[in-house]
């Protein structure tokens, strides 16, 4: 059996996304609600029954794969090329800080997935790293008709983009992905098509 499906998963909410600021690479941690959000979350997920949760080597990705591991009892990989999007010197500041210091900015990274942030990545370079797990997924002899990829928002939406070959000027056409809210895509024919985008529970 053969790579079929791909669900990918945003971390809970964590301290610096209660207060507005930008994480990238820092590694920071769940809230409460955000253990919460992965916990509600687990029977709805259970019910893809992936063979495999791969975890960015973030804690806040790696302790909301937690909570679904533990509960449905799959094995737990950490690969540290599902890392959020490096956003450089922006990491740690509000979008209010960002736009004081380098206005016009925000707005431009926005719209230009081949941009980066001063000494970040850009989208572009984050789906082609996150893209080498998938492919190697693909080569794989272990039979794994489903995958669950524990992200980032920028991750997901970059590779999702990237999977799906659209156009680099349409990737900033993507919405965001709310905290614990996942992709699913499903592969047929050697193309990616998408079954569902920014889905999840909600109480």
């Amino acid at each position: 059996m053969t790579l079929r499906r791909l669900v990918l998963w945003r971390h809970g909410e964590t301290d610096y996304n209660a207060a507005g600021r930008m994480q990238g690479h820092l590694d920071s941690a769940l809230t409460e609600v955000g253990w919460n959000q992965a916990r509600f979350a687990v029977p709805a997920l259970a019910r893809f029954d992936p063979a495999l949760v791969i975890a960015s080597d973030l804690r806040r990705a790696t302790d909301t794969a937690t909570v679904l591991t533990e509960a449905i009892g799959v094995p737990l990989r950490i690969d540290k090329r599902l890392r959020e999007t490096h956003l450089g010197e922006w990491q740690g500041l509000t979008g209010a800080e960002v736009d004081a210091d380098w206005p016009g900015e925000r707005d431009r990274w926005r719209v230009d997935a081949t941009w980066a942030p001063p000494g970040g990545e850009s989208r572009v370079e984050v789906a082609a790293r996150a893209g080498e797990v998938v492919n190697d997924l693909l080569t794989d002899t272990e039979p794994t008709d489903t995958v669950l990829l524990a992200a980032h928002g920028g991750l997901i939406t970059a590779l999702t983009a990237g999977l799906l070959g659209l156009p680099i000027e349409a990737w900033p056409q993507l919405g965001g992905i709310r905290n614990c809210h996942w992709v699913e895509l499903t592969r047929r024919d050697e193309a990616w098509r998408v079954n569902a985008y920014n889905a999840g529970m909600y109480g």
